[in-house]
């Protein structure tokens, strides 16, 4: 077993509906990482803190209460021992203002959330296909 087969995913995102949607896409493809949720921008960073091992990815989306997907994703980059992790927006929002600043703060992948169930799991086999069996991903420090 390879070390991104252990790395749990973090899924920032304050809508308990489309977290469990999510969730449920991701059970489809059977992926054997474990899921962790943050409900905010602040509480994935405090888990960021204390998590071992960390994230072999984080899902985030950008429009929450307090601490939003912009800000979250800042300190997420600005941080020596976080940076290296691949960050995916995953958002309603296609508004290019959103795109060009998360790419500029340092975001590994942009996608707008499918506004339907089918178009959800689509989009969630395809990351995991590309993110855990294409793309190689750093170790852990």
């Amino acid at each position: 077993m390879q070390q991104r087969d252990t790395q749990p995913i973090l899924i920032v995102e304050d809508s308990e509906d489309d977290f469990e949607a999510t969730m449920r896409a991701f059970k489809r493809t059977n992926l054997r990482n474990s899921i962790r949720w943050a409900a905010s921008g602040q509480e994935a960073l405090d888990m960021l803190g204390v998590m071992a091992p960390k994230p072999g990815l984080i899902l985030l989306d950008l429009n929450m209460p307090g601490l939003d997907g912009r800000k979250t994703l800042e300190a997420i980059k600005s941080n020596a021992g976080w940076r290296k992790i691949p960050v995916v927006i995953l958002t309603t929002s296609d508004d290019e203002r959103d795109i060009e600043g998360c790419y500029a703060l340092g975001a590994n992948t942009y996608v707008q959330k499918p506004v339907d169930l089918d178009g959800l799991f689509a989009a969630i086999q395809r990351l995991k296909e590309y993110w855990f069996e294409i793309a190689i991903l750093p170790l852990e420090d």
